[in-house]
């Protein structure tokens, strides 16, 4: 049985919040979940003003989620899907892809967690370049 961590959308039209989900891999989207490890809406919020803090025009999207389940369900072997692990990337828990935002170190991404994984996504996209010189290489060749 193949589990996945996935977002369940709960809202009417033109208004996304999903639930960040544990649930198996051929069930339906909507389908009952075996877990609810969290919130996330889309929408950026504008954060209320308080007396020690004024209004920011910074907006933020809203993420809730239970870490230590979240963990245990990777430690288990469940895979996230594309957009979870956009989210755990921004948290720290999963390691982000180079290109991503969370990789550019926004929202507590891979970036800010220390000079290792700097080095690795660095390292990454070294990879990235010599791939793409080796491609544009086999293209030449086939066209002499």
């Amino acid at each position: 049985m193949v589990v996945k961590l996935r977002l369940a959308r709960l809202s009417k039209r033109h208004q996304p919040f999903y639930n960040i989900v544990v649930a198996k891999d051929r069930s339906a989207r909507d389908s009952k979940p075996m877990e609810v490890l969290g919130t996330f809406n889309p929408v950026p919020q504008t954060p209320l003003a308080s007396q020690f803090q004024p209004t920011q025009d910074k907006k933020f999207k809203d993420i809730q989620l239970d870490i230590t389940r979240t963990k245990y369900w990777l430690g288990v072997g469940a895979q996230p899907s594309e957009g979870v692990q956009g989210i755990l990337g921004m948290l720290g828990l999963w390691e982000a892809k180079p290109g991503t935002m969370a990789a550019r170190g926004s929202v507590g991404g891979a970036a800010r967690m220390g000079g290792e994984k700097e080095a690795q996504i660095e390292g990454w996209e070294r990879e990235r370049e010599r791939e793409r010189e080796q491609e544009k290489e086999m293209e030449r060749d086939a066209v002499v």
